[in-house]
């Protein structure tokens, strides 16, 4: 498919899926599910989760892993759901539960959860620097998270975790691992997206890192990714890359 007629039929899908928001129409539905480009990995054989600091995925592989972190921007929370919710995309998202996106947007979240098609995993309850945390703050930071996630979603976000800003240390990531995270989730490529940029420069950013094998990380923090959804689309598709979300490949 031509690459300017194949992101103005993204941009074409994702409008519809804003406009049909709080709609009760099956048709609607059913349309947009037949425009889903992403479906479901297949034949993919779940590894153990290993101790220690994730970077990328096991193997050799033509699978990808978008994470999103943070959410402080509601719209950008709504704008990725719908975005997964239209074209099939697996993301793997860190919340900050008390983003109130995340509470917001729950009707939209949890039915792409309850398929597993999204993993919601843990990123802190408020984005707290956990290396500068005593342990017994560190675990009210964790378990409040978790308390959110169980209430809001039915899940604890286990056993994914990403400390905010990529801050660890050994006391840090043995006190995760007791917590029930027994692997610090980073990221091997970015969108560069966690401060105000430019859309061109998030797709610069996707160009380069967005490759097989690779958990690259994103944020829910400011608009200018919501215009660059077709092109991050495009950028997996073209590349005949496979979206999987970290529950996908690892055992949990």
């Amino acid at each position: 498919m031509d690459r300017r007629l194949f992101l103005t039929s993204v941009a074409a899908m994702v409008a519809t899926g804003l406009a049909a928001c709080g709609r009760d129409d099956p048709a609607i539905d059913d349309a947009v599910a037949d425009t889903r480009m992403f479906t479901a990995p297949q034949g993919l054989t779940k590894v153990a989760l290993p101790h220690g600091t994730l970077y990328r995925l096991p193997g050799k592989t033509n699978h990808i892993a978008l994470t999103v972190d943070d959410g402080t921007n509601a719209a950008v929370i709504e704008g990725y759901a719908k975005l997964c919710r239209d074209t099939g995309l697996r993301v793997t998202f860190f919340c900050n539960g008390v983003n109130r996106g995340w509470t917001e947007h729950a009707g939209l979240l949890r039915p792409l959860r309850d398929d597993n098609q999204i993993f919601l995993a843990n990123h802190t309850w408020s984005h707290a620097n956990l290396a500068r945390l005593s342990s017994r703050k560190l675990a009210d930071q964790v378990r409040r998270n978790e308390t959110f996630l169980k209430k809001t979603y039915g899940t604890l976000g286990r056993p994914f975790m990403r400390p905010p800003y990529g801050y660890t240390n050994r006391r840090v990531a043995a006190q995760l691992a007791d917590l029930g995270y027994p692997a610090v989730t980073m990221w091997l490529g970015s969108l560069g997206d966690s401060s105000n940029v430019k859309p061109a420069r998030i797709v610069e950013h996707a160009s380069e890192w967005m490759t097989a094998g690779r958990i690259v990380i994103g944020h829910a923090n400011h608009a200018a990714v919501t215009k660059v959804y077709g092109e991050l689309v495009e950028i997996i598709r073209s590349r005949a890359l496979v979206p999987v979300h970290l529950g996908d490949v690892y055992a949990v």
